[in-house]
C-alpha cells in the first residue's frame, strides 16, 4: 500500500512500482475470493503461537519472544494483500504469508489497522513491530525522504523484501476515455490511494502534461484504495490507479467483474518490503530467515499460488533491494 513515506514514492515507487509486462502477476481470474491462514479474528483474538518446534525462535528479541506476538501495522483495505472477509478476519496475501513466518518464529502476527500513509509513523512511535502492507522498498523509504519534498522527515527504516509487484492504470470497463498509457492521462482526472506510488507517478506525469502544455491531471486522493475505487465506479474521476494485483482483484470482483478494466501495462516494478526499524536489526535479521525457510519449504509457493501471483514471487529475501 501505498504514504509518503511508506506505499510508494516517485519515479522511484511506493507501495508498488514495476516495470513488469503486463502479464507479470497472473491475471485476477486466478485471484481467490476465500482465504485461509488468517490472522486476525473480527473481536481481535489471536492465535496462540507455538514456539516448540518453531526453528528460528531463538533468532527473535527476547522482548518479542515474551509477548508471543509481532504487532503489524497494515492497511486493511487492499484485497487481495489485505483485507477484512465477510466475517470480520483478516486475509490476503501478507497474512497468510505472516502466518507461515510465524510457525518458524513461534510467535503469533497480529495485525492492526491504519491508514497507509500513517504506518512508518507507527513503526517509529512503536505502535508497532513492523509494518506489512503491500509497502513498496524504497531508497526514500530506507532513508526517511519525504518522496514529493525530497527533505528528511525520519531514520528511515529497513526493509525484508518479500513480493514484486507493478503499478496499473485502471478505468470503467467499457469507457477508457482513451487511456492506455500515463501519458494519455493529460488533462483527465484520475483517483488513488494517498500516499502510494499511484499517487506520485501520477504528480510526475502531471507535470510533464504540464510542460507539454496539454494541461494537468486532476488528482483525487483517498485514504484508501476502495474509496478511490467507489468514485470511479460513480463516475466522478476518468481512470484509478493501484498495484496490478489490487487492481486486477477490483477488475475481477467488482459489480461482478462488470465495473472496470485494466488499461495498458504495468509499470515501476519493484519489491514489496516488511518494514522494520533501524535499530531493530534482530527482528529484521529473523524475518529474513524465516521467509528463506518458507520459500525453501514450499509454503511460501503455495501461498502465491493460492492468490494467483506467482509471477511476483521472489526466490529469496532480501534487505533493502528497493531503489
Amino acid at each position: 500500500m501505498t504514504a509518503s513515506t511508506t506505499h510508494r514514492p516517485t519515479a522511484a515507487r511506493t507501495r508498488t512500482s514495476r516495470l513488469a509486462a503486463a502479464g507479470a502477476i497472473a491475471v485476477a481470474g486466478a485471484l481467490l475470493l476465500t482465504a485461509c491462514g488468517d490472522q486476525t479474528a473480527g473481536n481481535g483474538a489471536a492465535r496462540t503461537p507455538d514456539a516448540a518446534g518453531a526453528p528460528l525462535a531463538e533468532m527473535l528479541p527476547q522482548a518479542i519472544r515474551d509477548k508471543g506476538e509481532i504487532k503489524v501495522g497494515s492497511d486493511i483495505a487492499y484485497p487481495p494483500v489485505e483485507f477484512k472477509d465477510g466475517s470480520g478476519k483478516t486475509v490476503g496475501i501478507d497474512p497468510d504469508i505472516a502466518d507461515a513466518l510465524g510457525k518458524q518464529l513461534g510467535v503469533t502476527f497480529k495485525f492492526e489497522n491504519g491508514t497507509f500513509d500513517t504506518l512508518i509513523t507507527g513503526l517509529r512511535s512503536k505502535r508497532y513491530d513492523i509494518a506489512m502492507s503491500a509497502m513498496t522498498d524504497t531508497k526514500d523509504r530506507q532513508e526517511g525522504v519525504d518522496s514529493e519534498t525530497g527533505k528528511k522527515v525520519g531514520e528511515g527504516v529497513d526493509f525484508v523484501d518479500y513480493f514484486t509487484a507493478g503499478v496499473s492504470i485502471y478505468t470503467k470497463k467499457g469507457d477508457d476515455k482513451g487511456i492506455k498509457t500515463w501519458a494519455d492521462l493529460c488533462g483527465k482526472k484520475i483517483v488513488v490511494q494517498r500516499g502510494t506510488v499511484s499517487e506520485d507517478l501520477a504528480k510526475a506525469e502531471s507535470t510533464k502534461c504540464e510542460k507539454a502544455k496539454k494541461g494537468k491531471i486532476t488528482i483525487e486522493a483517498f485514504d484508501n484504495d476502495q474509496q478511490a475505487q467507489t468514485r470511479l465506479r460513480a463516475g466522478g474521476a476518468d481512470a484509478g490507479s493501484s498495484d496490478f494485483p489490487v487492481a486486477a482483484y477490483a477488475v475481477k470482483t467488482s459489480g461482478g467483474g462488470n465495473d472496470f478494466q485494466i488499461v495498458g501495462e504495468q509499470v515501476e516494478a519493484a519489491p514489496y518490503g516488511i518494514a522494520v526499524a533501524k535499530n531493530n536489526t534482530e527482528l529484521r535479521d529473523a524475518l529474513k530467515a524465516a521467509l528463506d525457510a518458507i520459500i525453501k519449504n514450499g509454503e511460501y509457493k503455495k501461498i502465491v499460488d493460492k492468490w494467483g501471483v506467482d509471477a511476483g514471487a521472489v526466490t529469496e529475501a532480501k534487505i533493502n533491494g528497493g531503489s
